[in-house]
């Protein structure tokens, strides 16, 4: 009776009509979530931001810091305790 397709629950903007520019420009539209891929993003995301953390700790632990010298340099000089003076 109708030529329009049918169009199903949670198809959202997929079952419009829109022209082929339209759908490459805005590929993630039409594209189905694939939860493999976005698993080893998150992986992959998780990885990264432990890496970034563990080294930013262990910068911190080697005990430098960084002194702006009256000519305006900046030089990393070892931290020294009192008790060593």
């Amino acid at each position: 009776m109708s030529d329009k397709p049918q169009k199903n629950p949670g198809e959202g903007i997929r079952s419009m009509r829109s022209t082929s520019v339209f759908r490459l420009i805005n590929f993630e539209l039409y594209a189905k979530p694939n939860k493999i891929i976005m698993g080893i993003g998150l992986v992959a995301f998780a990885g990264v931001f432990g890496y970034i953390a563990y080294m930013r700790h262990k910068y911190e632990d080697l005990g430098y810091y960084v002194a702006v010298k009256e000519d305006g340099r900046e030089e990393f000089i070892k931290k020294k305790s009192n008790w060593e003076t």
